[in-house]
Order: structure tokens, then C-alpha cells, then sequence
């Protein structure tokens, strides 16, 4: 009997700690293999959030996420650039097949007793020529207390880009 109650003990544990991170992912379109683009040029995402420099910090794991799967990135996190028309300039000037930009919704620690990191991102792929959106996917996550915005926010961005 002793057995069976840890068993059940550690059974309920693990059901009421993998159910207090959620993760919410839409994607309208698989991502292209790293065949099809040759270079990505990643620009920061637009902020519209009160955190400073949230769209800066999404757009260096979403580097970080491509080059793991063997894109060739470059940056344009840097040039502060707003208009999708000086973006795609800046990609033909560099030579970039596509961009990749987009928006950060949320981007802060809850308010309570938890302080639960809250993550919400919105990316696209852009191909240079055509203008067209290759890509696109949404996703919002949160997690416990004692996780950082950063680690949620990996975690969050590399389910957006796992092929499917």
C-alpha cells in the first residue's frame, strides 16, 4: 500500500507542475526548410510592450533558434528600422533572399504572489523580392514563478520553429 500512495503522490505532483506552464502556438504555414532560404536577414521585432528593448531581446533568441537549425542569419537587429520597406531595402542591400520581423505583445513578470513570467510573439518570413509572407506563426506562454522571461521565451520560440 505504501508503494502504490508514492506512486499516486508523484503522479498528482507531476500532473499539477506540468499544468502551470502554458503554451498557446498558431502557424499558418510550415517554416521553409534552410534549403529554400539561402539568407534571413532578422530585424528586431516591433515593442508593444512598456518592457525597454523586449523586441531587441525576442529577435536575439529567434537568431539564436535559426542558426541552431542551420540558417544563414544575418543581423539586423541593430538598425532600428520600422517601415517594412527600409527593412526589405536593407536585405537587398546585404544580399538577404528574406526577412524577418514582427511584434512582441507581452514581455513581463505577472503581478501576485508568483510573478510568473509571460511571453507573447508574433513572426513572419518575408521574401525580399516578392514581398510575399512565406511564414508566420503566433504564440503566448507563461510559466512558473521561478522561471525567467528569457528561458520561457526560448522555450516559446522553439516550438514556433520546430518543422511541422
Amino acid at each position: 500500500m505504501g508503494l502504490m500512495m508514492k506512486t499516486l503522490f508523484a503522479l498528482v505532483i507531476v500532473l499539477l507542475l506540468g499544468g502551470c506552464s502554458t503554451l498557446e502556438l498558431s502557424r499558418a504555414t510550415a517554416l521553409p526548410d534552410n534549403n529554400q532560404i539561402k539568407t534571413i536577414t532578422v530585424f528586431a521585432l516591433d515593442n508593444y510592450t512598456d518592457t525597454p528593448q523586449a523586441g531587441m531581446r525576442a529577435s536575439n533568441l529567434i537568431q539564436g533558434a535559426l542558426l541552431s537549425r542551420h540558417y544563414r542569419v544575418l543581423n539586423g537587429i541593430d538598425k532600428n528600422i520600422m517601415s517594412l520597406e527600409q527593412q526589405l531595402q536593407i536585405a537587398r542591400e546585404n544580399g538577404s533572399d528574406y526577412i524577418l520581423n514582427g511584434g512582441v505583445s507581452e514581455w513581463r513578470y505577472k503581478t501576485g504572489i508568483d510573478g510568473e513570467p509571460a511571453v507573447s510573439l508574433q513572426c513572419k518570413i518575408i521574401h525580399v523580392d516578392s514581398q510575399k509572407v512565406v511564414w508566420s506563426t503566433t504564440a503566448s506562454s507563461n510559466d512558473w514563478g521561478n522561471a525567467s522571461i528569457g528561458t520561457t521565451a526560448q522555450s516559446m520560440i522553439e516550438s514556433m520553429f520546430e518543422a511541422r
